[in-house]
């Protein structure tokens, strides 16, 4: 079931609120560039990869050489997934809402998750695009169980931000070197062009939230928040 979704919501892309956008050929990133299906075409391989090479396997061959996860508390992946075995059978997941800069520097997915043991879930995974390569890494993924499954859905939704008045990405704009060490309490990110942001908090008690916000009608307007609860003591 997992493949006829993802491979009908991608298909379904080119009906959802930005259908030109959609329909964009990926190049490199500058005003009116963003296209979702590039990012629902990353998750499709990325789940797929899970699948036939093995779940932390392909968390590690997809993340970001800084990118964060929560254990519950925050930890650099690449560090935390080094050497670690892979599940005998991976978690399965698809995307259902995609969130895009209107660069495509940056974006959002969300979707459900099914473990092989029967519970359920959503995840939320934030993508950025490599500079001088035309693919995408996730720099943050997060998610929390689920006492029922989101609604069954073949159709995907996407939002691309607006662009700015100011044009594309400032030609003197340098992204930072990759951070070293466990990442903070807090974390945030922004796309080149500024018109997709994200931050993160982390409470002593490990309960966490994360924010969204896009660019929409001149104002940086919150689309997506993800609230989990402290973990349960053992």
């Amino acid at each position: 079931m997992i493949l006829r979704r993802a491979i009908a919501g991608a298909a379904m892309l080119a009906l959802v609120t930005t259908p030109a956008l959609a329909r964009r050929p990926d190049r490199a990133p500058g005003v009116g560039t963003a296209n979702p299906s590039a990012l629902i075409a990353a998750e499709i391989a990325f789940a797929r990869m899970a699948r036939e090479k093995g779940q932390w396997t392909a968390f590690r061959e997809t993340a970001a050489e800084d990118a964060v996860m929560f254990v519950p508390q925050p930890v650099r992946a690449q560090t935390w997934l080094s050497g670690r075995k892979d599940p005998p059978a991976s978690v399965q997941w698809q995307p259902t809402q995609v969130w895009m800069s209107c660069d495509g520097t940056l974006g959002v997915t969300k979707g459900a998750w099914q473990q092989p043991d029967g519970s359920v879930g959503y995840f939320t995974t934030i993508w950025q695009k490599r500079w001088k390569k035309t693919d995408y890494r996730w720099v943050l993924d997060q998610g929390d169980s689920l006492a029922q499954p989101l609604p069954d859905s073949d159709m995907l939704s996407a939002s691309v931000a607006d662009c700015p008045a100011g044009g594309g990405p400032r030609g003197d704009m340098q992204r930072p070197e990759p951070a070293k060490g466990a990442p903070g309490m807090t974390g945030e990110g922004r796309s080149d062009d500024g018109t997709l942001t994200w931050r993160y908090s982390v409470a002593a008690d490990q309960s966490r939230s994360l924010v969204v916000s896009l660019m929409k009608n001149g104002t940086m307007t919150e689309v997506m928040r993800s609230d989990v609860a402290a973990p349960k003591a053992p």
